[in-house]
């Protein structure tokens, strides 16, 4: 079993059938069935953004999908944050939301960060993108 952390991007394109990464978002976490999977808090805010434009039944479904998926909200801590402004500061094009799910990543000792993004899969080693199977 596997510690993998999950971006925003993850989520949301899980969640939306209309985003263009739906498909590959849904294929990726049933492949995670068995793994333990993990939010940053700071990712957690980011996804329901548009829940909260939507109205409280988005939210709750958000909700209810995390729990459904067992998916842990992993706090911010100072270490994390020190981690993702070191991150940020060493790499400029690195926006402070995508160190921030890097430093978490680092700072539980994950085995690998998911994600939709494709500047933020070129950050790290452990960092795999939802289209690709590295």
């Amino acid at each position: 079993m596997a510690l993998v952390v999950l971006d925003a991007s993850v989520v949301i394109g899980f969640l939306d059938p209309e985003d263009t990464l739906h498909a590959a978002c849904v294929t990726a976490l049933a492949g995670l069935e068995h793994d333990d999977l993990v939010v940053p808090a700071s990712a957690y805010a980011e996804i329901l953004v548009g829940p909260y434009r939507a109205g409280a039944e988005a939210v709750a479904e958000v909700d209810a999908f995390l729990s459904d998926f067992a998916i842990r909200i992993e706090p911010i801590t100072t270490a994390v944050a020190r981690t993702a402004a070191q991150l940020r500061s060493s790499k400029k094009s690195l926006r402070l939301p995508d160190a921030l799910v890097l430093a978490c990543g680092e700072a539980i000792g994950a085995e690998a960060v998911l994600t939709g993004d494709d500047s933020l899969a070129k950050a790290g080693r452990q960092v795999r993108h939802v289209g690709n199977r590295r």
